[in-house]
């Protein structure tokens, strides 16, 4: 996207030492004020939690969804973030969710036939989160 005026809001650029990104590339953000940072060379893990994230916004997101516009690729990365930070649990973390204190317990399991659970539907239905019912 476009950056207009927003470049000279960023003091870093972390990038891999693809050949795409040119010196021409680096001369345009370094005209701004902004260091380019090259990640170190042949270590494919130091990219792994960007890599990690874009993955996830693609596979769960972008490949369903026809984005119309930046404002409304804004808006369905605003409420995605949401539910990624406070209703998506993390495999990683205990299956919690970000948001959630340390002191959180992790979700115990649910009999289905004494409990009830209510859908919370996200994204117009695309993803749904589940919880017990009041």
């Amino acid at each position: 996207m476009d950056l207009g005026d927003r470049a000279g809001s960023f003091r870093f650029l972390i990038r891999d030492r693809d050949a795409k990104f040119t010196s021409t590339f680096d001369a345009i953000f370094a005209s701004k004020g902004v260091m380019v940072v090259k990640a170190p060379p042949r270590t494919p893990r130091a990219n792994a939690t960007c890599e990690r994230l874009v993955g996830t916004l693609r596979r769960e997101l972008l490949d369903r969804v026809l984005i119309l516009g930046e404002q409304h690729l804004r808006a369905v990365l605003t409420e995605y973030q949401v539910h990624y930070n406070s209703g998506r649990p993390h495999q990683g973390i205990a299956q919690r969710v970000p948001d959630a204190g340390r002191d959180t317990p992790p979700p115990a399991m649910t009999d289905l036939d004494t409990r009830r659970i209510r859908r919370k539907p996200v994204l117009s239905g695309l993803i749904n989160e589940y919880m017990h019912a009041a």
